[in-house]
């Protein structure tokens, strides 16, 4: 199984960390591992993706991937974790919930964020163009994920997670940002610039006008997510240069693909 090297500088050593890659599964199709012709890393480039037999790390249940695939692959991610992943039903909302109490490894309903504080609890966000975001408390005390879509941004999901965790006892955050639709790749609409309106002329700065017309922004997730973390007192921020679209060897990409697979980003206490 491959992985995402996590560039996280000032991760406490108690905290471990996973982000996979859409290679080293069993998937086949649409969901298993691709060659790419042309350069690499640019968004041209997936023009030229085609599909191997499998080899594709698809970890999510309900994209329409052979289950008996999808569970293998996430047998594969078992072997890395020291347990369970708290695999969310993520809804594009802003629910944060609180893995310390019991937790059975079920999926857990409508939540697209989570937190913990104990040693056997790994705090699991899946996406495929959808912003990751990672966080530990500096001590390696508390840790928290978050699904940050520009929905669940719009929504607070990431300054509800930090509250959650300082409500838990978290003191000074780290976070890190994992691969996700990039700056130039993420064509919106007015209404979405318009969602974060609240956050004033910062959030603005994340928008610039697209080159196909009116009312048409080139948004920059990771920017908007670095607005609110540091809206939330977190300044410790790092990673967010990964784009998913246009790497179609290394990630999946909703908009890039439409039917495709899901990556997770993991983290949990030694």
């Amino acid at each position: 199984m491959q992985t995402l090297t996590v560039d996280w500088p000032d991760l406490p050593a108690g905290v471990g960390v996973l982000s996979t890659l859409r290679s080293g599964g069993v998937s086949m199709g649409r969901y298993g591992a691709i060659s790419v012709s042309g350069a690499a890393g640019s968004i041209e480039s997936a023009a030229g993706a085609t599909s191997d037999r499998g080899g594709g790390l698809n970890l999510g249940l309900h994209v329409g991937d052979d289950p008996a695939a999808v569970e293998q692959n996430r047998r594969l991610l078992r072997a890395k974790l020291p347990a369970e992943p708290a695999w969310l039903a993520q809804v594009h909302g802003s629910r944060v919930v609180d893995l310390s109490s019991a937790y059975d490894g079920l999926s857990i309903s409508e939540a697209d964020a989570s937190i913990a504080c104990r040693p056997d609890r790994v705090c699991t966000i899946m996406s495929a163009d959808c912003l990751p975001v990672l966080l530990a408390d500096c001590r390696g005390t508390q840790i928290g994920a978050a699904h940050a879509g520009w929905r669940g941004l719009a929504q607070g999901v990431i300054e509800q997670t930090v509250a959650a965790m300082r409500a838990s006892g978290a003191d000074q955050l780290t976070a890190w940002l994992g691969p996700s639709i990039g700056p130039k790749a993420f064509e919106v609409g007015i209404e979405v610039r318009r969602a974060f309106a609240h956050l004033g002329p910062e959030a603005e700065a994340a928008f610039t006008p697209a080159p196909r017309g009116a009312d048409k922004f080139l948004a920059d997730l990771a920017g908007l997510a670095r607005i609110a973390l540091r809206r939330s007192g977190v300044t410790l921020v790092w990673g967010g240069q990964d784009c998913t679209v246009s790497d179609p060897a290394k990630f999946y990409s909703f908009r890039r693909d439409q039917v495709t697979g899901r990556m997770a980003s993991l983290i949990w206490i030694r």
